[in-house]
C-alpha cells in the first residue's frame, strides 16, 4: 500500500513538472466545466418547463425523455471529449519537446471534432444503457452493470490520445486504445494509475480543513467572514478539481507515447513509467 501511494505520488509530480511549466494547460478542463454547466442548463431548464421529467416522478420514462437524455449525454460527451482533446494535445506537443499554446490545443481539437462527436455518439449510446440497465435491474444486477461501466472506462482510457494522434475514427480508436490496455497495463491500470488516488486523499484533507474553516468563521459570528470562509473553500475545491482534471490529460499522455513505443517524454522519468505499466 505504501509502495503504491509512493508511485502515485511520484507520478503526480512528474506530471505537476509538466503543468508547471505550462500553467494555461489548466484553461482546458476550466472551460470543459463551464460548457458543461451551460448544457446542463440548457437541456435541463428547458424540460422542467415542458413537463418532459415528469415521467420520472410517476416511476415511468417516456420515448421524449430517452431522446432527451440521449441528446444530453451526446452534448455533455462532446464537450468533454473535445476539451479534453485540447489538453492531451497541447501536452503531447510539450512532451515532445515543443512550447504549446491555447491555440495549438483547440486547434488540434478542431481538426478532430468529427472523430470526437463520433466518439461522443458511442459513449453517450453505452451510458444511456447501461444507466436504463441499472434502473431496471436488482441490487445483483446494478453491481454487475457497475462492473460493466468500470469496464468500459478503463478500456477507453487511451482513446482521446489515439484520436488525438493518429487519424482514426472513433471506433478504431477505442479498439486501439483497448489493445494497449491489454498489451501493456492490464488489471494494473487503476492500481497504480495513482493520480485519482492520492487527489481522493487530498479532497479528503481539504474536506476536514473545510470544515473547521467554516466552523471557526462561523464562531466569529461575522457574515462577511463566513462568506470568505465559504468562498476560499470553493475556490480551493475548483483549484484542486482542475488540477486533477490537467494532470490526468498530462499522464495520460504520457503513459500513451510509452505504449506505442515512443522515445522518454519530457519531464517523465523513463523507469518510473516502466513500473506504472507493471503488469503482475
Amino acid at each position: 500500500m505504501f509502495a503504491r501511494l509512493s508511485r502515485s505520488w511520484s507520478l503526480i509530480k512528474a506530471s505537476a513538472g509538466v503543468l508547471r511549466q505550462d500553467k494555461e494547460l489548466l484553461v482546458f478542463p476550466l472551460l470543459s466545466a463551464v460548457c458543461t454547466l451551460v448544457v446542463a442548463a440548457a437541456f435541463v431548464l428547458p424540460a422542467l418547463g415542458l413537463g418532459v421529467l415528469d415521467g420520472v416522478r410517476g416511476g415511468g420514462a417516456s420515448l421524449a425523455m430517452y431522446v432527451l437524455g440521449f441528446l444530453f449525454y451526446l452534448v455533455q460527451y462532446f464537450v468533454i471529449f473535445f476539451f479534453n482533446s485540447a489538453l492531451v494535445g497541447a501536452a503531447l506537443i510539450r512532451l515532445e519537446g515543443g512550447s504549446p499554446s491555447l491555440r495549438d490545443g483547440l486547434q488540434i481539437a478542431r481538426s478532430k471534432a468529427l472523430p470526437i462527436l463520433g466518439y461522443a455518439a458511442i459513449a453517450a449510446t453505452v451510458g444511456l444503457l447501461l444507466r436504463s440497465l441499472q434502473e431496471r435491474a436488482g441490487w445483483l444486477g446494478r453491481l454487475a452493470v457497475g462492473f460493466l461501466g468500470v469496464a468500459w472506462t478503463v478500456a477507453s482510457f487511451l482513446v482521446v490520445p489515439v484520436l488525438v494522434s493518429r487519424d482514426v475514427g472513433p471506433i478504431d480508436a477505442i479498439k486501439e486504445s483497448a489493445l494497449l490496455l491489454k498489451k501493456t497495463w492490464g488489471e494494473n491500470l487503476i492500481g497504480q494509475g495513482g493520480v485519482g488516488l492520492v487527489f481522493g486523499l487530498i479532497f479528503v484533507v481539504m474536506s476536514v480543513l473545510a470544515v473547521l474553516l467554516i466552523i471557526v468563521a462561523a464562531t466569529s459570528g461575522s457574515a462577511v467572514l463566513i462568506g470568505v470562509a465559504i468562498a476560499i473553500v470553493v475556490m480551493a475545491f475548483l483549484l484542486a478539481a482542475l488540477i486533477h482534471a490537467a494532470l490526468a490529460g498530462i499522464y495520460s499522455a504520457a503513459l500513451y507515447r510509452y505504449a506505442v513505443g515512443q522515445e522518454a517524454s519530457t519531464g517523465f522519468d523513463g523507469p518510473l513509467l516502466a513500473r506504472a505499466f507493471a503488469i503482475k
